[in-house]
């Protein structure tokens, strides 16, 4: 039996029809949409490097069964990016060495950015390292992802006051 879904992913509206109810939404992502940069490290839920964004809530990709997010807003890695201009995060990740050999920067990035927009960054790194333990990195850029996170949490941070002003 089929299943119909609809998906807004990365601000397009897909229309797919499940022959297996089984599949999860990394899955789906990866094999069937062709958005790999959301990546299948555990498929257990372990190590985050499937993060993504649903209805702007972080959520292991590999956990999920797609059938149960008909209707969803989806975003991806391939998504927070606009044209040629990187997301903030992205950029932070760049200036602040956040990155070693990449894997698990996509999940790192989705985790952040569902951080900062969830309001639970704040300014303290204890607080970000506590709120981003889920997503692993195996090479020990954990210092720099900090430190990205607090430089985008900050430049947003004195915008709103600038505009509050």
């Amino acid at each position: 039996m089929n299943h119909s879904i609809s998906l807004t992913v990365n601000g397009v509206r897909r229309d797919i029809e499940l022959d297996d109810p089984r599949v999860t939404l990394l899955d789906l992502l990866r094999e069937r949409l062709h958005l790999t940069g959301t990546k299948k490290g555990c498929d257990r839920g372990q190590c985050g490097a499937c993060t993504i964004l649903i209805d702007g809530r972080r959520i292991n990709s590999c956990l999920t069964l797609a059938v149960s997010h008909d209707g969803a807003d989806i975003l991806t890695i391939e998504g927070v990016a606009r044209g040629d201009q990187l997301h903030p995060l992205q950029a932070a990740f760049i200036a602040h060495d956040g990155l070693q050999c990449g894997f698990c920067t996509p999940g790192q990035i989705m985790s952040a950015i569902g951080l900062i927009n969830e309001g639970q960054a704040g300014d303290d790194p204890e607080r970000i390292r506590e709120a981003m333990s889920g997503n692993l990195c195996r090479c020990g850029a954990y210092s720099g992802i900090t430190e990205a996170v607090l430089d985008v949490q900050n430049s947003l941070a004195e915008a709103n006051q600038r505009r509050s002003a």
